[in-house]
């Protein structure tokens, strides 16, 4: 079943199974987008959880795969300047450096080459830009035994559990880690906090 199959599916149920847990970690996040008025991407906007907790002082693009969850996202966008727009995280179709920042939350462990969509996020952002992360990753050498098990289940209904976040790093040479800090599960899912070299 393809991703966007998956998506399409579960976007009714996805509020249900994922706002309440993520949501303070979410605020913290999204916190620490600067101060400036900019161009803002969500990258894998999903039913628009992040939305109620953006400043409005930004412009913000929501990208998403699936129609499905891009309409669930339109109620909660009314208060902020939003456009949404379908499409792949792995392959942006936005110009070199279109955006101050960009968001991804909870999008790295769910597409199949997060590498990818970390060298697609570094090339639409501008020099200087941060990019806000927040998922769930392995530490290099974890064993996380059941994680691993479960993966090849679970990827193809959801989500990866296996991604390594300093594995991708090399993918965007142009990104340097500012702040990481452990947010959910024992700090299973992570802030990070990137700068645009």
């Amino acid at each position: 079943m393809s991703l966007r199959h998956t998506y399409t599916l579960i976007a009714p149920l996805y509020d249900a199974a994922i706002s309440r847990a993520t949501q303070a970690a979410r605020k913290r996040s999204l916190a620490t987008l600067p101060a400036t008025p900019g161009q803002v991407l969500l990258a894998g906007v999903g039913t628009g959880l992040d939305l109620p907790h953006l400043p409005k002082e930004h412009h913000y693009v929501g990208l998403d795969l699936t129609l499905a969850m891009l309409s669930r996202s339109l109620p909660r966008s009314s208060n902020i300047a939003f456009a949404p727009v379908q499409g792949d995280a792995q392959r942006l179709p936005f110009a070199d450096a279109a955006f101050d920042s960009a968001v991804l939350h909870l999008i790295l462990a769910v597409v199949p080459e997060p590498a990818r969509c970390l060298t697609e996020i570094a090339r639409v952002v501008r020099p200087g830009g941060r990019v806000l992360v927040f998922d769930k990753f392995l530490r290099r050498g974890q064993t996380a035994l059941l994680r691993r098990l479960a993966n090849p289940l679970m990827r193809r209904v959801a989500t990866r559990l296996d991604v390594v976040f300093e594995d991708l790093l090399p993918a965007a040479p142009e990104l340097e880690v500012e702040h990481d800090q452990p947010a959910l599960a024992g700090g299973w899912f992570r802030m990070i906090r990137l700068r645009r070299l």
